[in-house]
This record gives structure tokens, sequence and C-alpha cells, in this order.
């Protein structure tokens, strides 16, 4: 059985960071590409970020690009994206993915190719 375990998020103050976590289990991060995607209320579900199985590839949003940073632990099987100078409107829940194909991440049409997901997580900034 496949879960995608999140954690790390909460309530902070714009300009500040949070750390997010993904912990897989029952899928391994050598043959999958894992990630983010964000939706808030009245918008279609979005891709963050994601980094491949190799680690050689990562995708980022435009809107992050600069201020998040993603990262794998593939012994540990875990995802992590480091999200700094964080702005309100990078509030909303944040789900876990997985994937073998890294490229679905930039496509919304693709979304519903993702094998994958986790529970989702809130991250609300706020002041």
């Amino acid at each position: 059985q496949v879960q995608l375990v999140e954690s790390g998020g909460g309530l902070v103050q714009p300009g500040g960071s949070l750390n997010l976590s993904c912990s897989a289990s029952g899928v391994s991060l050598r043959y999958y590409a894992v990630g983010w995607f964000r939706q808030t209320p009245g918008k279609e579900r979005e891709g963050v970020a994601c980094i491949d199985n190799s680690g050689d590839f990562t995708y980022y949003a435009d809107s992050v690009k600069g201020r998040f940073t993603i990262s794998s632990d593939v012994p540990k099987n875990t995802v992590s994206l480091q999200m700094n100078s964080l702005e309100p409107d990078d509030t909303g829940v944040y789900y876990c993915a997985a994937d073998t194909n890294p490229l679905v991440w930039g496509r919304k049409e693709d979304i519903y190719l993702i094998d994958y997901w986790g529970k989702g997580i809130q991250v609300t900034v706020s002041s």
C-alpha cells in the first residue's frame, strides 16, 4: 500500500519560512518523481515543485522560483520543500504526489495522471 504523508505545514507571517516534508512508503524514490501541488479555494490545483528519481531534474512553478527549494533523501524515502520569503498567495493546501513522469507537474491538463497523492497539509501565510 502506497502512502505519502506530509508534515511541516502551519501558520507563518509574510516573509517567513516553512519546511514541508513528504515521507513515502510503498513507493521508492529510486523510480518515482515526487513533489508538491497546492490548491486554494476557487482555484485549480497547481504544480509547485518536483524532483525526479535521479535528483538531476527539478521543476518549479514560476511563482516560486528563487524562493522554494526541493530536495530528496533517497535512503530515507523523503522529499523536502524549503519555502522561504513566503507570501500570502502561497497560502493553500499542499499535496505531496508521486509519478513516474516529472513533466506532469508543469501540465495542468495532465494532473489526473498522477499516480499517488498524499492527504494534504495546510499552509497559511498571514500577519
